[in-house]
């Protein structure tokens, strides 16, 4: 069987299930990172500000607990933005001070929700850590070293691409329609530029895309991949079957200003900014190869074992992912044109 009908029928039974699931659930691009703000506005006295992002459409169900020793000192606030749910209190935190308190996410360890937390003195010193389902918790400390800033940063970016099912099912496009490794590994090399170029633009502040046209517009470019995967299928020729990288290279532009959301929304410091941009962007990097490599690993694994498929399951992955991008395509223009 051809490794290409192969990769088709790859598609079909492994990624087909996953897209169906999340174009039923997902509202644009769902892997938003929390946000915990602390500012130190007196000697033992916090501003707390808690940004939930919302989940699948609906309030995140992660609830903030803070130490049993820190008291309201005002009355706690809510207030419900487009993206998020923002939690504000003003909290007293005794003589002991913040240093070695816990903060705890209850049930974050039930979603694929990432916090970034962030400790801001009065002295000017900042500390940064990051929350995640399977460590829902942070210890306020001091300066973090730069292995654990690294860490938090990679592991950030590697959740970001493998959370955001419109990216990987881009990938995965371009996938179906390249004829060689050669054409394969140019393809994901141009992307992998592209989009680290716009990463790095957005992250330094040079340029901005609001999110809703952006979410819109990847969602384009997915629809864009489905009649030229359906072409490459019948043995026609385009300037994207001959040329995939152009195509990868002028779409991963678009991509990296998505990727650069999951890391502009943490709220960095100024002082983490170029090392936070290179480990998130070789976060991204390892999570977009993990999937590459995995997907051919599959590919490998039918191709010895002669899987043999229906006919329809050749035809279904270019209708799917043409399907998937116009479902998002719509979907998203009607969120941007209501707001």
């Amino acid at each position: 069987m051809p490794e290409s009908t192969i990769m088709k029928n790859f598609l079909t039974f492994v990624f087909l299930p996953m897209g169906i699931l999340f174009a039923l659930n997902a509202h644009g691009h769902e892997s938003q990172p929390g946000r915990l703000d602390l500012r130190q506005i007196a000697e033992d006295r916090y501003e707390v500000i808690w940004r939930a992002p919302i989940y699948y459409g609906r309030p995140h169900p992660a609830r903030l607990e803070l130490p049993q020793d820190w008291q309201d000192m005002a009355e706690p606030t809510e207030r419900r933005l487009p993206d998020s749910q923002v939690f504000r209190r003003i909290v007293a935190v005794g003589d002991g001070g913040v240093e070695g308190s816990v903060l705890r996410f209850q049930r974050l360890e039930s979603t694929i929700t990432d916090v970034f937390v962030r400790l801001n003195r009065l002295d000017g010193t900042v500390m940064t850590a990051v929350a995640r389902p399977s460590k829902p918790y942070v210890q306020l400390r001091g300066e973090r070293s730069l292995a654990t800033m690294a860490a938090d940063y990679i592991g950030l970016g590697f959740h970001h691409i493998l959370q955001g099912i419109d990216h990987l099912l881009f990938v995965m496009g371009l996938l179906l329609i390249v004829k060689s490794r050669a054409i394969l590994v140019k393809t994901v090399t141009a992307f992998t530029v592209a989009h680290s170029i716009t990463l790095a633009i957005a992250t330094l502040g040079y340029a901005r895309v609001p999110i809703p046209p952006l979410n819109a517009a990847v969602a384009l470019s997915i629809l864009f991949l489905g009649p030229e995967i359906v072409r490459s299928w019948r043995g026609e020729t385009s300037l994207t079957i001959r040329f995939p990288w152009v195509v990868a290279f002028c779409f991963g532009l678009l991509h990296g200003f998505g990727f650069a959301s999951g890391l502009t929304t943490t709220g960095m410091p100024k002082s983490e900014l170029l090392p936070a941009l290179l480990f998130f962007n070789l976060g991204v990097e390892m999570g977009q190869l993990a999937f590459v490599f995995t997907a051919l690993a599959l590919v490998r694994s039918f191709k010895i074992l002669d899987v043999r498929w229906p006919r329809w399951a050749e035809l279904a992955p270019g209708y799917a992912v043409g399907s998937f991008g116009a479902y998002w395509t719509i979907q998203r223009l009607a969120i941007m044109l209501a707001a």
